[in-house]
C-alpha cells in the first residue's frame, strides 16, 4: 500500500466534509456562502473577496463589503443564490438571517446528507476495487507472492474500513447538527 491509495481515501473524506459544509442547518455558517459570487466592477468575485463575513449571532451573519457601493450587489447575489435565507441591507453592510428549520426541512436535509454519504461510499468502493485489481495483477505477473497478495488485500481492507468509519462519523455529526 503506498501513500497515493491512502491519499485517495483521505480525499474522499475531505470531499464529504466540503459537501456537508454546504448543507444548511439552523445555525449561521459562513461556509454556506462560499459559492456565492458577486458582480463587482464587471467581474464575478467570490463573496469573501468583496467583503468580510462574520457571525453576528447563532442565526445571523454580517457581511461588511470593503466598498460601501457594493452593498446592493452583495444583497442581490445572496438573494439570487436561492439558499432560503433572509437578506437585509443596512448602513454598515448586509445581514443574512438563517430561518428556523421545520421538521420537514430537517428530514430533507438529512436525506441530502445521506445521499452525499452514499456518493462517498461509492467512491471508496471504486478505490478499493482499483487497489484489489492492482494487487491481483501484481500477483499474476509474478511481482508478488500469494502470501503478499493476501497481506496487501488485508491492509487495503483495513484502509477501506477506516475510511468508511470516518465517513459514518462525519454523517453522524452532520445528522446531529441538523436535528438540533
Amino acid at each position: 500500500m503506498d501513500e497515493t491509495e491512502k491519499k485517495r481515501f483521505t480525499d474522499i473524506v475531505e470531499w464529504l466534509d466540503k459537501e456537508f459544509s454546504t448543507i444548511r442547518t439552523g445555525q449561521a455558517t459562513p461556509t454556506l456562502l462560499d459559492g456565492v459570487r458577486v458582480e463587482s466592477y464587471g467581474s464575478m468575485l467570490p463573496l469573501n473577496q468583496v467583503g468580510s463575513v462574520g457571525i453576528e449571532d447563532a442565526r445571523t451573519l454580517r457581511i461588511s463589503p470593503w466598498d460601501a457601493t457594493q452593498v446592493k450587489a452583495v444583497e442581490k447575489a445572496i438573494a439570487d443564490a436561492n439558499l432560503g435565507l433572509s437578506v437585509m441591507a443596512d448602513s454598515s453592510g448586509v445581514r443574512v438571517i438563517f430561518p428556523e428549520l421545520t421538521g420537514e426541512r430537517r428530514q430533507q436535509l438529512v436525506k441530502l446528507a445521506k445521499s452525499k454519504l452514499e456518493d462517498a461510499r461509492v467512491s471508496v468502493k471504486a478505490v478499493r476495487d482499483d487497489i484489489m485489481k492492482a494487487i491481483d495483477a501484481a500477483e499474476k505477473s509474478g511481482d508478488m507472492s500469494q502470501d503478499d497478495k493476501f497481506t496487501q488485500k488485508e491492509e487495503a481492507q483495513k484502509l477501506v474500513d477506516a475510511a468508511n468509519r470516518a465517513l459514518e462519523a462525519r454523517f453522524g455529526e452532520k445528522e446531529a447538527e441538523i436535528s438540533r
